[in-house]
């Protein structure tokens, strides 16, 4: 289970008209996000940057291109796989992390 509180938390709040927002789990933690921002952008927004582990060294993998080219960012999303930056945010998504089906 991701300990939400040992992440910095990073989002413009002033001047900025957003959707509304919208919970989801992380890991079994409840992270607040605006529906239909990416998981990625939600996701680093919250704190949260590692978001796998590379298969061959174990070293932190998290957001790369954001464009959904390099795999960087591959979770797991209501049990399939989904690329965070090409996943748009919406109530009740169970995210995992650093995890396999």
């Amino acid at each position: 289970m991701r300990d939400i509180d040992d992440h910095r938390p990073l989002r413009i709040e002033r001047g900025v008209t957003r959707s509304p927002l919208v919970t989801l789990s992380v890991d079994g933690c409840e992270v607040e996000a605006h529906e239909g921002e990416s998981l990625a952008a939600a996701l680093f927004a919250a704190g949260i940057r590692r978001l796998r582990s590379s298969p061959r060294s174990g070293a932190a993998r998290g957001m790369f291109c954001l464009m959904g080219a390099c795999q960087e960012c591959l979770v797991l999303v209501d049990g399939r796989r989904a690329l965070a930056c090409r996943e748009s945010v919406r109530a009740g998504m169970a995210v995992r992390t650093d995890a396999t089906p």
